[in-house]
């Protein structure tokens, strides 16, 4: 074991230096500390055959099965922990699943290594208590709304880039919400890392004192799903609606997904068939075709507004204020927001 005792949550997530997950790979898949490195003390068939072997056999023949098996594999560990710890001999932080064995094991390898570590107190098991604590606290939360291709991402990260505090929910989730929202994106995470990302993300605003500012979604995000005492709060958060014309939504679509090939834009198109009519569908698929990606947006905004629009009746509740974006860059948009931000009183407790 390390020299220090282990640290809370927030303790340890304060501290600098590498953070290491030292779960098995299938374990680390499913969800993970952002921006924690795998270093896994077993692989996954391993994992599974010492827990079994605990189950049947007792807790001394799965630790003599687990030193049989990492026993080789010692002094490549210790290399690696001394890589990833640099040249300047950085404090490692480690953690397993419930901060016992096998954190314990690799901290004692570190140490007697000459590195300095800490230990998550609970592991990662209590770290998962912390992020679904966390969507139950309250937030200032301010929504940006806007129809679809109004711009609202980009809106977003010129208020973050002017000292706005901003989450980016899509950006978390690697989608942006529609049908066609996972195009040219990277792979989603699983709901518990999306849930994991977006509580460090609220962790990190929190030290600003700020509203923080959140794109005004659907629960569901791809297939990441915003947690429910958050989405409780966004529906009770008041709105900016960013409003832009057809024309300016068109061309900032074709934009994003104009260069996405027709196949994909296609299945895409086809995905939401029941929704748009059999009409609309071929239509837009003839545009698509003929390379008229203007056009099959056009034939696809009518449904996106109706879901928009539905979505804003339940929050008919909050706040609203309507910004014009026409012709307005989003540089000046941010400055605009963010005075009108600086002129409100904001329920921070």
């Amino acid at each position: 074991m390390p020299s220090q005792p282990p640290l809370p949550v927030d303790a340890f997530l304060a501290l600098r230096g590498p953070l290491i997950d030292v779960r098995s790979p299938a374990e680390f898949s499913q969800g993970h500390l952002p921006g924690a490195l795998n270093l896994p003390l077993f692989n996954d068939d391993e994992r599974s055959c010492i827990g079994t072997l605990y189950k049947h056999q007792g807790r001394s023949a799965a630790v003599l099965q687990g030193l049989e098996l990492v026993g080789p594999r010692l002094a490549q560990m210790a290399n690696s922990l001394l890589e990833l710890a640099g040249s300047n001999a950085s404090e490692l932080r480690l953690y397993c699943w419930r901060g016992g064995m096998r954190s314990g094991s690799v901290a004692w390898l570190a140490e007697t290594s000459g590195l300095h570590c800490h230990l998550l107190e609970g592991g990662y098991k209590t770290f998962r208590r912390w992020v679904l604590a966390s969507f139950e606290r309250p937030w200032p939360l301010v929504l940006l709304g806007g129809r679809t291709g109004s711009g609202k991402t980009e809106l977003l990260q010129a208020l973050e880039n002017q000292g706005g505090s901003v989450i980016d929910l899509e950006g978390l989730a690697h989608h942006r919400g529609s049908s066609f929202g996972g195009l040219g994106m990277a792979p989603q995470p699983s709901t518990e890392h999306y849930e994991n990302r977006l509580a460090m993300a609220l962790y990190r605003c929190a030290a600003e004192a700020a509203p923080i500012w959140l794109e005004a979604e659907s629960a569901q995000v791809g297939r990441c799903r915003i947690p429910a005492g958050l989405w409780r709060q966004m529906q009770e958060a008041p709105v900016v609606e960013l409003q832009r014309s057809d024309d300016e939504r068109v061309q900032r679509l074709v934009g994003v997904y104009g260069d996405q090939g027709e196949e994909a834009l296609s299945e895409a198109t086809r995905r939401i068939s029941k929704r748009l009519g059999p009409q609309r569908t071929a239509l837009a698929l003839e545009a698509i075709a003929n390379g008229d990606m203007a056009g099959a947006c056009r034939h696809m905004l009518d449904y996106y507004d109706r879901c928009y629009d539905h979505e804003l009746l339940g929050r008919s509740q909050a706040p609203r204020l309507q910004l014009d974006g026409s012709t307005q860059s989003d540089r000046s948009l941010a400055t605009q927001l963010l005075q009108w931000q600086s002129e409100q009183t904001w329920k921070l407790d």
